[in-house]
């Protein structure tokens, strides 16, 4: 049996994963506790507001590890647009591959059921996005777009990201990740594209 706060560990690992392979609504805690190996009890100990609860802290470890790949891949890239556009369809790619194209992203896949159950949870995943985003303008910015350029540019580059992981999923290829990175290479990557 593990420990307490390896259960804990455990049970927003295991949420984080079924939430996005199959989404919120049809992941139901029973699932998660089994496959978690959580004990009943310590899981309500932990989240005892429930599964709500639960994906408030699957968003944030989630989120975490989003925001840490983007800012590595900006501090590997720095000065360079484009390559920081190829390096970050091409994680994502990767990523879809790695998972045999059955991950999601969270906050994507949660977005699209959530309005209409919790709006506590929609406003987080909102964050989530922004803060994304932020991180990419950021990098534009140092790269010399102008604010607004580095913002619409930025805007963009997440929404094909999260777009391209859908169609990646439906068509079980990483060619759309390719796709995109050709497409920055026509100028969407530019300070004055």
């Amino acid at each position: 049996m593990p420990r307490k706060t390896e259960a804990r560990d455990w049970a927003i690992a295991t949420a984080e994963r079924l939430f996005r392979i199959q989404g919120y609504t049809a992941t139901g805690l029973k699932q998660i506790i089994e496959e978690s190996g959580s004990p009943k009890g310590s899981f309500y100990f932990h989240f005892p507001r429930g599964k709500a609860q639960l994906a408030e802290e699957a968003i944030d470890r989630y989120l975490a590890t989003r925001i840490a790949l983007l800012r590595n891949i900006s501090a590997n890239t720095a000065g360079d647009p484009l390559n920081f556009v190829h390096q970050i369809f091409g994680a994502f790619a990767a990523e879809m591959v790695a998972s045999d194209f059955q991950y999601g992203c969270l906050m994507q896949n949660l977005a699209n059921e959530l309005p209409a159950l919790d709006l506590e949870l929609t406003k987080r995943i909102a964050r989530g996005f922004v803060d994304s985003t932020e991180i990419v303008a950021e990098h534009f910015r140092g790269c010399g777009f102008t604010s607004a350029r580095a913002s619409s540019a930025a805007a963009a580059l997440v929404a094909a990201v999260e777009g391209a992981r859908t169609i990646a999923r439906l068509e079980r290829t990483p060619a759309i990740f390719e796709a995109l990175a050709d497409v920055s290479v026509q100028g969407w990557a530019t300070p004055k594209g």
